[in-house]
């Protein structure tokens, strides 16, 4: 019997795994990242507290009219910065980055390399 691969719930199996040993304190946040076909979303996480600190996504209205005619990634690339952007002005620098069991590659890898060069550390 041929086992068919759901990819939803492979991609759920290794954020699981991932999260096992990453946690977002008060002094470095977890900075999540979660990909959909047409959207990217940030937020940076207090995993203690359980509090969203700073959020940033393709659907804003603010970043919507930014959007036309760009690519997926460069979308990803304006998302990373200014969720980078909105953690300095709240005093977040330094953050650990959790995937979301995505791969680092494509847009999850541009966003975190826009949010680097925006001032963030991980």
């Amino acid at each position: 019997m041929i086992k068919q691969v759901d990819s939803r719930e492979a991609r759920k199996r290794r954020h699981a795994r991932v999260r096992k040993h990453l946690m977002g304190i008060e002094t470095r946040p977890r900075l999540a990242v979660y990909r959909s076909l047409s959207h990217i979303y940030a937020q940076i996480v207090n995993d203690i507290a359980g509090h969203t600190l700073v959020a940033a996504s393709t659907l804003e209205p603010e970043v919507k009219s930014l959007l036309e005619g760009k690519t997926k990634s460069a979308e990803a690339a304006l998302v990373g910065q200014l969720v980078a952007k909105r953690a300095l002005e709240k005093g977040i620098r330094e953050v650990v980055f959790d995937r979301g069991g995505f791969l680092y590659h494509g847009r999850v890898k541009v966003l975190a390399e826009a949010a680097r060069e925006g001032g963030l550390v991980f």
